[in-house]
């Protein structure tokens, strides 16, 4: 597994991302095209796995880019499985809920048949 740290910066027109480590670098006209070259370099440097990328803006000139090569394939699962859990997560919280507010019935109404009260 390989990761590769970028520093972007922006000279007029042209973007350019140098690696911290390494000979690795690219320039394009623009940061979608930026990254797609850095993802490129990147692979062509270390070509086993899923590749994962973040592109995060220092300031509106410079940037940090980060690929990872390599990355389980689990990870994509966790990732894509986190977005969907509030829909499928949801109805079985409310099942326990529902249970829990069972449980809590049934004690109350156990108290009741005792015949007295803790509070009287």
């Amino acid at each position: 597994m390989g990761v590769f740290t970028f520093v972007c910066r922006n000279s007029g027109d042209e973007w350019t991302g140098k690696s911290l480590s390494g000979d690795l670098e690219a320039s394009a006209g623009s940061t979608f095209d930026l990254q797609r070259k850095l993802v490129q370099t990147a692979l062509s440097s270390d070509s086993c796995g899923g590749v994962q990328s973040s592109f995060s803006f220092v300031t509106p000139t410079s940037a940090v880019f980060q690929v990872i090569v390599g990355a389980p394939a689990a990870a994509a699962f966790v990732g894509g499985g986190a977005a969907s859990a509030p829909s499928g997560g949801a109805a079985p919280a409310a099942e326990e809920k529902k249970e829990e507010k069972k449980e809590e019935k049934k004690e109350e109404s156990e108290d009741e048949d005792m015949g007295f009260s803790l509070f009287d």
